[in-house]
């Protein structure tokens, strides 16, 4: 403590310190070991080191962005296997339950056929039920015979046509979107074979 002349009475002299950074904040090096590497021999300074480790740093953000695409690619590509996967299985369990249910379909239908009128009632309300899950029914009479899609049980000439057609269906065919659950039996009516 020392006394000030113009108080008249003992003043406290604070106490200043100043704290050295020894990293430099730009290239994260100690100042010191800046300070002894100086300018090289020839008489220049860092310009050059600057450079290389300016170039360095560049060649390793360049490597890291590519590593960075890479996964990110890698991850996009899992989210859509993983998407199309979930996708398949469920488009296979409908296929599944709506397969184990055709022959229930085939009895509800027969019992229609014959006149029962609680049949007819179920067998439209199953059928709207169903068609929500994606059945489609194949197989009507006047269509065109497809071999893909109709399975002939019975042929008959007729002089009418060129082309064979379903003359009537005995029994329905379905699929699920392109899947072919089971095709349609039908009595297949079309020309003459050649003799």
């Amino acid at each position: 403590m020392s006394k000030d002349p113009h108080l008249g009475h003992e003043a406290e002299r604070s106490v200043v310190m100043r704290g050295v950074r020894r990293t430099d904040p730009v290239i994260l090096q100690s100042r010191r070991r800046q300070d002894v590497s100086g300018p090289d021999r020839v008489g220049q300074g860092r310009p050059d080191s600057d450079r290389v480790d300016s170039a360095r740093l560049r060649e390793q953000i360049a490597d890291l962005t590519e590593d960075l695409q890479r996964v990110k690619a890698e991850y996009d590509n899992y989210r859509k296997r993983v998407r199309r996967d979930r996708m398949a299985v469920s488009e296979i369990a409908v296929v599944n339950v709506l397969t184990g249910l055709l022959p229930v379909l085939d009895v509800v239908e027969a019992a229609r056929r014959q006149g029962d009128d609680a049949a007819e009632v179920l067998f439209d309300v199953l059928e709207e039920r169903l068609s929500a899950l994606g059945l489609r029914t194949v197989g009507a009479a006047g269509e065109r015979f497809d071999p893909n899609t109709h399975e002939a049980i019975d042929y008959c000439a007729s002089g009418t046509g060129q082309e064979a057609v379903c003359a009537e269906v005995l029994r329905h065919g379905y699929r699920v979107g392109d899947r072919l659950l089971r095709p349609a039996q039908v009595s297949v009516a079309g020309p003459a074979p050649a003799a």
